[in-house]
């Protein structure tokens, strides 16, 4: 049974109690009424608002995929440099594996595995996991601007060299570079799903608890009482069921690359 039906079921019954009490249910028929459609008005509201907020909501968030004790650092570092946290988590997840402490063969160090050349120029300790974090999320900046915000490209020369990526005009044909490139936005995708997921079965499920406490508080008597005093027990039990279900209270390891050059 909808709503507007449970209204003019609780109606008549209060004009069937007013004639009984000698009391005009005028009124009361028309207080409930109006608070019915606040209720339907403010319910509406709030599923508008979650789906904007839904929308709206970060792609860069890192509460998708499996937390890291980078994370706060990742996001600090990203919106330093102003590049995609979620791109820059995958970075470190395929060059290290979020391992500090990592060095390739041919020498790349750290969570970002910056070659000791690269980690010079930038000013940056690569041992450091902030420093680490921090140098590679500016190289990988530099990158994105070099190559017009081509993540693809960015991420190439980040793996190859930006010569390599120039020579080719764009991902070189090396297999290990193009596994990179697609490994390291495959992990970005992870996180941007995941986390937007996250975020948007939270909203809802707020709003979903708001419009039922809406629905609650503009209740002028109790309407399970109200429909259990009529005749009509289908009805009344339809009527019951579907105020009952509005009230809530009845119821991997990456592949180490050499990074840089």
């Amino acid at each position: 049974m909808s709503i507007e039906l449970i209204g003019q079921r609780v109606a008549a019954i209060q004009q069937e109690i007013a004639q009984f009490t000698g009391q005009s249910s005028a009124t009361s028929s028309t207080d409930f009424a109006s608070q019915l459609a606040a209720a339907q008005s403010a319910s509406g509201s709030t599923s508008s608002t979650t789906s904007s907020v839904a929308s709206t909501a970060t792609p860069t968030t890192l509460g998708g995929g499996t937390p890291t004790q980078y994370d706060s650092q990742i996001t600090a570092a990203a919106n330093k440099y102003g590049i995609d946290p979620a791109l820059l988590k995958g970075l470190i997840r395929q060059e290290s594996n979020f391992n500090a402490s990592a060095q390739s063969g041919a020498g790349a160090q750290g969570l970002t595995q910056l070659m000791p050349a690269t980690a010079r120029s930038l000013g940056v300790d690569p041992s450091d996991p902030a420093q680490a974090i921090d140098g590679g999320a500016k190289y990988l900046k530099q990158q994105l601007d070099r190559f017009g915000g081509d993540a693809s490209k960015a991420l190439a020369a980040y793996n190859a060299g930006p010569g390599a990526v120039a020579k080719y005009g764009g991902v070189p044909p090396y297999a290990e570079t193009q596994n990179y490139v697609k490994s390291v936005l495959a992990f970005a995708d992870q996180y941007r799903a995941s986390g937007t997921a996250a975020a948007t079965a939270s909203t809802t499920g707020t709003s979903a608890t708001t419009a039922a406490q809406l629905l609650q508080q503009t209740q002028p008597v109790s309407a399970a009482s109200l429909l259990a005093s009529s005749d009509d027990s289908d009805s009344d039990s339809d009527a019951t069921s579907a105020l009952t279900a509005a009230d809530p209270t009845t119821s991997s390891s990456g592949t180490l690359n050499y990074s840089t050059v």
